[in-house]
């Protein structure tokens, strides 16, 4: 058994398992009980209880307490809890409520190395997963180690462009991003997931970051409101014509030898790349 397999996900023989390949995380303050149940009926897969960023630091404690209270009124959608930094002072309290309202999974924010995660891991269920927030270089840096011992990746992108000093562009966090992609295969684990897009009201700009997380090779993308959902949704999802290629290459069978569809030459991999296009048309239709 890998190194992965038995700190990331004990008791289970595939890790992939876990969680659904594609994910749109919505997130919700933990200082705002009553949009919890909303947020899970929103079309979401998940919502993300968020104690950290979303609270301010005089309010921790009583942002904790109100959550505590509300969590089990979610349903229809997994939970996860953002967590404090394992460095803060509100951590120990955090991973404590995570455990009694057995949340789906835990948001390790600032996630730079694996002393961070397996610290986490001592203290959940077998059955909780751990999705480690890389959002620095030195999280960049480590994210193959990371990805080992995690269940997920997610890529903080706005934290990232400050750390890094660049700015908030595709370009400028294409390594990083790619580096997140390539860490998640070598350690099969589910593709990351990609950070937020700010604006509330640009459904376009929502749907183009989207669709090159995708193209990257992410496995979805974190929301801050509802009305991001379907643009996310869409993003992510094959166009009409890679469907309609997708069709055409699989009409023809899926043997294992070589031949000709419409003039392209189609072998084992192409025959793969078209079952899997036709499967995230099916995860996010």
């Amino acid at each position: 058994m890998s190194q992965s397999m038995s700190l990331a996900c004990p008791g289970l023989s595939d890790p992939l398992a876990m969680m659904r390949t594609f994910s749109f995380p919505l997130f919700v303050p933990a200082t705002r009980p009553d949009r919890f149940a909303k947020a899970a009926s929103s079309g979401t897969d998940t919502v993300i209880v968020d104690l950290e960023d979303a609270v301010a630091e005089d309010a921790k404690d009583a942002a904790r307490d109100e959550a505590a209270q509300a969590l089990g009124d979610i349903s229809g959608a997994d939970v996860w809890l953002r967590v404090n930094g394992s460095d803060t002072d509100w951590h120990d309290a955090d991973i404590e409520l995570a455990v009694a309202a057995h949340v789906n999974g835990i948001v390790l924010p600032k996630c730079e190395s694996v002393d961070q995660l397996k610290h986490v891991r001592a203290a959940l269920s077998v059955d909780q997963s751990i999705i480690a927030l890389i959002e620095s270089a030195r999280g960049v840096r480590a994210a193959y180690e990371i990805a080992e011992v995690s269940d997920r990746l997610m890529f903080g992108s706005i934290d990232y462009a400050l750390d890094v000093g660049c700015q908030l562009t595709q370009e400028a966090s294409l390594f990083a991003r790619s580096k997140l992609v390539i860490a998640s295969r070598a350690a099969r684990i589910p593709p990351p997931l990609d950070g937020v897009t700010t604006s509330l009201e640009d459904e376009g700009l929502v749907r183009s970051d989207a669709a090159h997380a995708s193209g990257l090779g992410f496995g979805g993308k974190l929301l801050i409101h509802p009305n991001q959902i379907q643009p996310a949704r869409t993003g992510f999802a094959p166009s009409a014509e890679e469907i309609e290629w997708a069709r055409n290459i699989l009409s023809g069978g899926d043997g294992g030898e070589a031949r000709s569809v419409g003039g392209e030459m189609i072998d084992a991999p192409v025959v793969e790349r078209a079952r899997r296009l036709l499967l995230r048309y099916e995860e996010t239709a």
